[in-house]
């Protein structure tokens, strides 16, 4: 029996491009303020940290989950919705798993992982490496999101995760200036990971084209791979500074912000 194909809506690669490359742009957009900072102090930092993984998490939750779950009882899937998504969630963070363990990359804050030897490879590679095990997953679901059925989905992964892009933008680009980096090298080094966001993009747009019943196991792909960077990297970052509840207040902000965009654009 032949798996039913997409028919709620007809997806229009366009919009999800763009988005992509917008998304993929925010990044460095707020590393641009790196012009006139040489440093963000131990609160903001953690603020603006916690604030981008409480609007992952609800993005994870709301904007790529939920419509997962949704998606795969209205196209008459085979197997129960909540199967796949658990496959989907699984296979996600796994994929990332995966990476964190295999390719050398250099956090801010917590040092070098990942396998190899990390010392054979420039500093701003390592770094660009562990942004772009972030930024991955994070165009994944922008253009995955575009594929479901009516484009508010899409609209509100995309703006939450400009929202997230633009605080880490700018950490990355000061965090890159603390270690040594001159402005125009730590400006454009945290614009570039950009770049892993609109292939990611690519690839979740290919994914509702090229086989749009893959949408919802996609879209819980990306909602894993999102729910491990946030729980593995984001949240242990913003409460390494001793500032712990108003990063809590942070992350809880974020969250309410991306949920309110949900119910508007959804």
């Amino acid at each position: 029996m032949p798996v039913p194909e997409l028919t709620l809506h007809t997806p229009n690669a366009g919009p999800a491009l763009v988005a992509s490359a917008v998304a993929g742009l925010s990044t460095l957009l707020g590393a641009l303020p790196a012009l006139f900072l040489r440093r963000i102090g131990p609160l903001a930092t953690s603020l603006l940290l916690a604030f981008g993984g409480g609007v992952m998490l609800a993005a994870t939750a709301f904007a790529l989950i939920a419509p997962a779950l949704e998606m795969h009882a209205e196209l008459g899937l085979p197997g129960p919705a909540l199967a796949s998504v658990w496959a989907g969630i699984l296979a996600g963070a796994g994929l990332v798993f995966l990476g964190d363990r295999m390719i050398p990359h250099e956090h801010f804050f917590k040092g070098r992982e990942g396998g190899g030897d990390g010392r054979a490879v420039k500093r701003a590679w390592l770094f660009v490496a562990a942004i772009a095990l972030h930024n991955l997953p994070e165009g994944l679901a922008v253009g995955a999101g575009f594929g479901g059925p009516d484009d508010g989905t899409g609209l509100a992964i995309t703006y939450g995760i400009v929202l997230q892009n633009l605080p880490e933008g700018l950490v990355a680009a000061v965090s890159l200036l603390a270690v040594g980096y001159r402005r125009r090298i730590a400006i454009g080094i945290a614009g570039a990971t950009g770049l892993f966001e609109t292939l990611g993009g690519v690839l979740g747009i290919a994914t509702f084209t090229l086989v749009q019943s893959l949408v919802p196991f996609v879209l819980a792909l990306a909602g894993g791979a999102m729910l491990y960077v946030v729980v593995q990297e984001v949240i242990p970052e913003a409460y390494r500074r001793g500032v712990e509840r108003p990063a809590t207040w942070g992350l809880i902000t974020g969250f309410l912000v991306m949920l309110s965009l949900d119910q508007l654009l959804g």
